[in-house]
């Protein structure tokens, strides 16, 4: 198969869809590789280190798009990138499609297959695709909440981890799944005062344990949440409902009750968001206010230590890429049910139920479009 991995053009997008190591792989199983020029420089990969690998590198997208079989990339197909997709050509990347009716018409009209990284799963009901992203995500969030609290960029001017004598941010985390358990982990180590909510309790006891005391663990609630905002400092949003819209966990109203110049971080903004005021953000401008409430809705913040997350991703996406290569994506997904939960687009038809109920569009299930 002949697989292209075009440059991503997402604004302040830096990762890359493909290593040169997992080009290496690719060739060495007897597929093509081809990658456009300079994809790789925002993670520190060379055209060189490319054809080194065995990869052909052609000078633009629009010749990645016409060659390739199937599109491995990073970030979802931006307008340009949608209008070269063909019938008979498998996308293979993060897609969102739940709160992007844009993007998800012209998929549909393009008649690619698409399999959306963010919903494969595993034999543990985990998301192995979208964990290594959500795990980097987590641990930049108090770090980016840290930055957005200071002074001179809006926020309450507090330390996260306060100095002897004086108390430290309370820092709330909503969701204590891979992102919310990263995202604890740096804020405990930082200091803060950390209270992490999930309606788990299971998953609470779990945290209990691993963290042994240092962070209060709460059942998730409306109640709790209003209870919690008005001594936050700084909230991180980072609920999912794998494949769907998030669920809006703070309204607009309740900012109301915040201090002015805390700080919401929600990782959960490339599904829409998890608070009612999330709008995306970019890195060159990542931050904006509400009713005296600092946002930072960055919907690619990976992509900011890109090398680090282009490596990440690159072990979760290798083996189902090489898979999907050595037996097509028809055979591929008929075989694995985990990699056929990412199957979202084929031919027209709209293959990821929760993406139809989000946006009102008639979907069919995998099972049934493969005959299962």
């Amino acid at each position: 198969m002949q697989i292209g991995c075009p440059k991503e053009i997402k604004p302040q997008e830096f990762r890359v869809g493909l290593t040169p190591d997992a080009a290496a792989e690719a060739v060495a199983r007897g597929h093509g590789v081809l990658v456009q020029a300079g994809a790789g420089e925002g993670s520190g990969f060379t055209d060189e280190d490319y054809r080194a690998a065995g990869a052909r590198i052609a000078p633009d997208a629009a010749a990645v798009f016409a060659d390739a079989e199937m599109i491995v990339k990073v970030k979802e197909p931006q307008a340009p990138e949608r209008a070269m997709l063909r019938r008979g050509q498998l996308l293979f990347t993060y897609l969102h499609l739940a709160p992007d009716p844009d993007q998800t018409r012209e998929l549909l009209a393009s008649g690619v297959t698409a399999i959306a990284y963010e919903t494969v799963t595993d034999a543990r009901g985990g998301l192995p695709l979208l964990a290594p992203m959500s795990e980097v995500a987590g641990r930049l969030a108090p770090q980016v909440g840290s930055w957005a609290l200071q002074k001179p960029n809006g926020g309450r001017g507090v330390l996260l981890g306060g100095v002897p004598g004086v108390r430290p941010a309370n820092v709330v985390i909503i969701g204590g799944g891979v992102v919310g358990t990263a995202a604890a982990r740096v804020a405990v180590g930082m200091g803060a005062n950390v209270t992490v909510l999930d309606r788990s309790v299971p998953r609470l006891s779990y945290l209990d344990d691993v963290f042994m005391g240092k962070l209060t663990t709460q059942y998730a609630s409306g109640a709790a949440v209003a209870d919690l905002l008005p001594l936050a400092d700084m909230v991180i949003g980072a609920v999912l409902v794998p494949g769907a819209a998030a669920p809006k966990l703070v309204r607009r109203d309740q900012l109301a009750a915040m201090r002015p110049g805390a700080v919401l971080v929600d990782v959960a903004i490339d599904q829409g968001g998890c608070f009612e005021t999330s709008r995306p953000t970019t890195h060159q401008d990542p931050i904006y206010e509400v009713d005296g409430v600092v946002h930072y809705c960055v919907a690619n913040m990976p992509g900011a230590v890109a090398r680090t997350s282009t490596q990440a991703l690159g072990n979760a996406t290798l083996p189902f890429m090489l898979t999907l290569a050595d037996k097509g994506w028809r055979r591929a997904t008929g075989e694995d049910a985990h990699l056929r939960a990412g199957l979202s687009t084929h031919e027209g038809l709209l293959t990821s139920p929760p993406v139809g109920q989000a946006l009102g569009l008639e979907s069919v299930t995998p099972e049934a479009l493969l005959g299962l």
